[in-house]
């Protein structure tokens, strides 16, 4: 038995090949079902995002089994399919491959929280459907802690490491909450919706947006939730707002040190006016500096930060490395008994059995105890049973995977009359390898 996953991102596959791979909720359950009738893999997940579709297998054959899902691939993808768009792992690389993608450093942007979402909703619509048990249910477990603790214990998703993102933080750094910040967009292409969407993901409810076409204006602020301020009216909305970012394509100044000071005379706000300038060329007059009050970012100082925090964003990966190889280890740990779970949960139902039936013997031949008293010998009769089997169990685990686990497992059998069966729910109980 072997785990194996098979997938395709946006490191290996151009989009036109990605996009036939993005499946609906719908299609995935569809899948789901009919991997869950194979005779070839024994659980599944599937993850498919915009940048990645990956079918994570516990296979009974090998990788024999990933032969024919292949030929089923190339049949989907039809004209264009390449094997070298696709990327296999198999025992601790899978393993390890889906700690990083839960822990989004295989993302696009590394640090993005949505992949964990992602993956987290793939795993539970997954166990829904009946396609996951004892390894997959562990395995994607500890692959969410992971990621949440990655997210914890080091700032990798909190460090902007684009313009408009960069701009959004360092707005934060004068005006705190954006909850009650009255915000003015100038500008109604890309990077200022980019800009407006982190406003809103850091808190900003609304916002204001001004463009020479008011309908581009008008289009970017329903996306929001804002409102349209007319461009010849700008400087006087700018005059008490608190944070202005300008993105315009304007070969000159749209606001000059001579007209800001006239709008900022009726400034009513103690506060300063934080204005962020992306544009190239520059939108605003580096001599507003000069007034009171103002404070004022361009592209330049952006970069600086987007460059400082892709170091730190880089020394963050590898803390976050080291917590997922010490989260690989210990899956590796919780599996590598699976191989001897079925005699040690025969061993403890057996005795259990003896335990119950002659405790219950007991109580029929001592009818005058009270409910106090057999619950202590209950109790009591169960402390017996782990003492009695712990050592058993403590030798079981440790010869799990090893040479002499199957010496170990008939000496046990035969001993306690355990009659295993000869299948189990995974089949051969001998093949349980999932790390070679």
């Amino acid at each position: 038995m072997k785990l194996i996953i098979v997938g395709l991102n946006h490191k290996t596959a151009p989009v036109e090949i990605r996009e036939r791979f993005n499946f609906s909720r719908n299609r995935i359950k569809h899948i789901l079902r009919i991997l869950k009738d194979s005779d070839e893999f024994v659980e599944s997940v599937l993850i498919s995002t915009c940048n990645r579709t990956e079918l994570y297998l516990v296979s009974l054959d090998g990788e024999d089994g990933v032969e024919e899902l292949f030929r089923n691939i190339e049949r989907y993808a039809g004209s264009g399919f390449s094997r070298d768009h696709f990327y296999t792992f198999t025992g601790r690389d899978c393993v390890a491959h889906l700690l990083k993608v839960a822990s989004s450093l295989d993302s696009m942007i590394v640090g993005e929280g949505q992949i964990l979402s992602q993956v987290k909703d793939a795993y539970h619509l997954a166990r829904k459907a009946g396609n996951t048990s004892t390894v997959f249910n562990t395995i994607f477990n500890q692959a969410i802690a992971t990621g949440k603790k990655v997210r914890t214990k080091t700032h990798i998703a909190y460090r902007s490491v684009s313009v408009s993102s960069a701009a959004v933080d360092l707005a934060m750094q004068i005006i705190s909450d954006l909850r009650t910040a009255d915000i003015l967009v100038i500008g109604a292409g890309k990077m200022s919706e980019l800009t407006a969407r982190h406003l809103m993901d850091k808190g900003a409810p609304s916002i204001f947006v001004s463009n020479r076409n008011y309908d581009h204006a008008k289009v970017l602020a329903d996306k929001f939730n804002g409102s349209v301020i007319r461009f010849d009216r700008f400087l006087d909305h700018a005059a008490n707002a608190d944070i202005v970012i300008t993105s315009t394509g304007a070969p000159h100044y749209i606001i000059e040190q001579n007209d800001l000071s006239l709008a900022l005379r009726n400034r009513l706000k103690p506060t300063p006016l934080v204005l962020i300038d992306i544009a190239v060329p520059r939108d605003v007059d580096p001599e507003v500096t000069e007034l009171d009050n103002v404070v004022l970012y361009n592209i330049d100082d952006l970069k600086n930060v987007v460059e400082e925090n892709k170091e730190m964003r880089a020394q963050d990966a590898q803390a976050a490395l080291k917590i997922i190889e010490e989260d690989v280890d210990a899956i590796r740990e919780r599996l590598r008994y699976l191989s001897m779970r079925p005699v040690m949960v025969r061993l403890h139902d057996k005795f259990d059995f003896i335990r119950n039936h002659l405790v219950q013997k007991a109580f029929r031949k001592m009818p005058d105890l009270t409910k106090d008293q057999q619950k202590k010998i209950e109790l009591l009769s169960e402390k017996m049973l782990y003492k009695f089997l712990r050592n058993p169990m403590i030798n079981m685990v440790h010869v799990a995977g090893t040479d002499e686990e199957d010496k170990y497992r008939e000496s046990i059998n035969q001993m306690f009359l355990l009659n295993l069966k000869e299948e189990d729910e995974y089949g051969d109980e001998t093949v349980y390898h999932y790390w070679d």
